[in-house]
């Protein structure tokens, strides 16, 4: 397991909360920590422990992210997933448990409620689904940070 310092942790709170300045001179600021210091450990835990992309607001554009939720049956939950994957408008598949009839969340974008359905009826037709329902995020209410200060405490 790795170990973070007490800086790193402190480092790490700053990257991910939802505030946008996260400038190493800002945090270097910020923690009185030397900017060098900042600059060295922020270096290293993006590179070990962060993961970074970058969101296009497809809403800007017109167009929607839609998640359907399916059940497979048959133990075609693999063969599922890397199927719909060769789907152009699938940006991702992910397998699930928890709830007993969700086996899968494919995430897509789609312009209209036409292609919405056309999706649907895709999906449905499939060998070895059995069922897919589709969610919507429509607004978001706040975001707080990715991961809380007390669990990033007791990394």
């Amino acid at each position: 397991m790795p170990l973070l310092s007490g800086i790193d942790k402190l480092i790490l709170k700053e990257i991910l909360s939802p505030i946008e300045n996260k400038s190493s001179t800002s945090m270097s600021k910020k923690l009185e920590i030397p900017l060098t210091t900042i600059q060295r450990r922020r270096k290293r835990l993006e590179k070990e422990f962060l993961e970074e992309d970058y969101t296009l607001l497809l809403e800007r554009f017109g167009w929607r992210r839609v998640d359907f939720f399916i059940s497979t049956s048959d133990g075609k939950t693999d063969a599922l997933a890397n199927d719909l994957l060769s789907m152009n408008q699938v940006t991702a598949v992910e397998k699930s448990i928890g709830e007993h009839t969700i086996d899968l969340r494919v995430e897509t974008i789609v312009k209209d409620n036409h292609e919405l359905l056309d999706i649907l009826e895709k999906l449905k037709a499939m060998d070895g689904i059995r069922d897919a329902i589709w969610s919507e995020i429509v607004e978001t209410v706040g975001n707080k940070m990715s991961v809380p200060s007390d669990i990033i405490d007791r990394l």
